[in-house]
Formats: structure tokens, C-alpha cells, sequence
């Protein structure tokens, strides 16, 4: 039988190559986003039984349902993403108090949330459970507190779970996405400067193939161009 995955926050660029991805991958899919138009519209264009749902992952309620849409039609969740993230790119001095929540709500509550939910599919036959992070996870950004302040409390999630899942037969990873990604409707002066999302992809994939006896805790991946 197909693996159900729901990938949480998806949007034009990764968001969009994880889903095809893991489609192509022979995943059953569910794809959350705000705005259902958007994963609607990708739903139908990949080959295998995926659905677009409107969720708003900074709500408890929408993100049950969300979950139990997908967990009826679908099956048992097997495979999370949390990929959603929110924040203006601000400093102290304009960062307005709900705009910091907001970005901590949509990062940090809301891959809570999800987790909360893929757990109780997850604790009987095991699962993988993946955040997208960034640089800002791990050296804060100037002119971007909450975005940086969310990330970091995305690591910590994680790392956290991780040591309290593992255990269990769930893989959680963390993925430090430590550069700028192609976007896909705007020309650049080089593309070795960026990430390719699809290339990104294929390394959040291979998470989900890892054998237990080697699970990676945290990935990092940027552009050559950039050097180690």
C-alpha cells in the first residue's frame, strides 16, 4: 500500500518539489496550505491520490480536521513535513508584537500541531517526521527577529522530539536549508548561487529511507557556490 504524507505549508518552490517528490515516490498526499487554491491546483497535477486542503496550522481545530480529512480518505499518516513558516523581515525597532507571535504561531505552534496529530497514527507502526529549518535555526538574522527566533524554536522542537520519539520508532529531522532557494518565476544572475528545490527534495526523501540503525537528526544543506 501507498505511505500517506502530509507535507504542512506548501507554496510555489519546495514546498511544491516535496510534493512532487514524494508523489512520484508512490506517496498518497495531503497538502495543507492557507490558501486551498494553490494546493488544489497542484493536487491535480500530480499522479498519485493527493489532496489540497485549506488549513490554517496556527489553529487547533483546523489542523484536526485537516488531519482527519486526510486520515479518511487517505489512510494513517506515515510521513510529515512541517514546512510552514510566516514572518515580515523586521528588526526590534519595527517588529510589531503581533507580527513576532505570528511567526513563532505558524513555525513553531503550528508544527506542534501537526505533530500532535501524525503521533497518534505514527506510535503504532512507526513514521518520519521532518522540519525545514533555516540559517537563521542556528545564527540569528539581524533585521529578522521573528524569523529567526521562530527557527530556533523550530531546532529546539525538533531536537526534542526527537530524543522522545526516537525511542518509539519515529525519525525526526530537522533540515537546515543554509541558503537561498531558486525561486521559480524570477530570473537570476547565476543559479549556482541558489538551491535547487527539487535537489533539496530528493535529500528530504532520502530522511524518509534512512534505516533506523543510522537516523540523521539534522541536515544541512546549501549551494557549492557558497563552500563548507
Amino acid at each position: 500500500m501507498p505511505r500517506t504524507a502530509i507535507v504542512a505549508g506548501v507554496g510555489p518552490g519546495l514546498g511544491a518539489s516535496l510534493a512532487r517528490k514524494f508523489a512520484d515516490e508512490g506517496c498518497s498526499l495531503g497538502l495543507f496550505a492557507r490558501s486551498g487554491e494553490y494546493v488544489e491546483s497542484l493536487a491535480a497535477d500530480l499522479p498519485m491520490p493527493v489532496m489540497g486542503v485549506e488549513v490554517d496550522v496556527t489553529d487547533p481545530d483546523a489542523v484536526t480536521r485537516g488531519f482527519e480529512r486526510v486520515r479518511d480518505e487517505l489512510g494513517p499518516i506515515e510521513i510529515l513535513v512541517n514546512h510552514a513558516s510566516g514572518a515580515t523581515w523586521k528588526g526590534l525597532q519595527d517588529c510589531s508584537s503581533d507580527e513576532f507571535e505570528h511567526a513563532w504561531r505558524v513555525a513553531a505552534y503550528g508544527g506542534f500541531l501537526c505533530s500532535k496529530e501524525a503521533l497518534s497514527d505514527m506510535l503504532d507502526n512507526g513514521g518520519t517526521i521532518l522540519f525545514t529549518g533555516a540559517t537563521s535555526s542556528v545564527r540569528g538574522r539581524g533585521g529578522a527577529v521573528g524569523f529567526s527566533s521562530a527557527k530556533f524554536a523550530v531546532r529546539g522542537l525538533a531536537e526534542s522530539m526527537a530524543r522522545e520519539l526516537g525511542p518509539k520508532g519515529i525519525h525526526v529531522a530537522h533540515v537546515v536549508i543554509d541558503g537561498g532557494i531558486l525561486p521559480s518565476e524570477t530570473d537570476v544572475d547565476s543559479t549556482e548561487d541558489y538551491l535547487d528545490p527539487d535537489a533539496i527534495a530528493e535529500s528530504y526523501w532520502h530522511l524518509v529511507e534512512q534505516d533506523k540503525s543510522a537516523w540523521t537528526l539534522e541536515l544541512d544543506v546549501r549551494p557549492h557556490a557558497e563552500g563548507f
